[in-house]
């Protein structure tokens, strides 16, 4: 069974703790505000968005699957840093046994933050890596982190 990971950095003008606490741990809430078009809806549906919680998006047709399921495995609010594990939706079960991705907000020079992400996965026996799906991956998140920053930079009371 093949195994892969990708590596992405998006810079922000947002301060670290605000992009983590709106596009890490409240994304489930602020994704139907801010990108309707394709979350449709989010909620927690274990825990109290501590680590263990589980947490679901429902999608729009504009993606090519209507859900996913996601579990905090860490989170570290003082260092602005989470990991979380996609178990059910998604591709899981059609290309990817499971996958799982680590975001750290670090602050930079001048009030933003650099985002790291580190996302692992495992294919499902006989399914290729298939880098066009590597590069959608990290345009969505691009797109989940610029949409979190341009409702932060329009609502600076916003997270804070």
């Amino acid at each position: 069974m093949a195994s892969g990971s990708w590596t992405l950095e998006i810079e922000s003008s947002v301060e670290a703790s605000r992009l983590f606490r709106a596009a890490a741990l409240d994304w489930h809430s602020l994704a139907p505000k801010v990108v309707p078009e394709i979350v449709v809806s989010g909620a927690v549906l274990e825990g109290d968005g501590s680590v263990g919680s589980v947490r679901q998006l429902n999608f729009s047709p504009a993606l090519p699957f209507g859900y996913v399921k996601e579990r905090l495995d860490f989170v570290d609010v003082d260092k602005f840093e989470c990991k979380q594990t996609l178990f059910e939706g998604g591709h899981i079960g059609t290309k990817l046994e499971i996958a799982t991705s680590h975001f750290k907000f670090e602050p930079a020079s001048g009030g933003g933050c650099v985002l790291t992400v580190v996302t692992t996965y495992k294919l499902l026996p006989g399914v290729e890596d298939d880098q066009s799906e590597i590069v959608r991956s990290k345009e969505t998140v691009t797109g989940i982190i610029k949409a979190a920053e341009a409702y932060l930079v329009a609502n600076p009371d916003a997270y804070v």
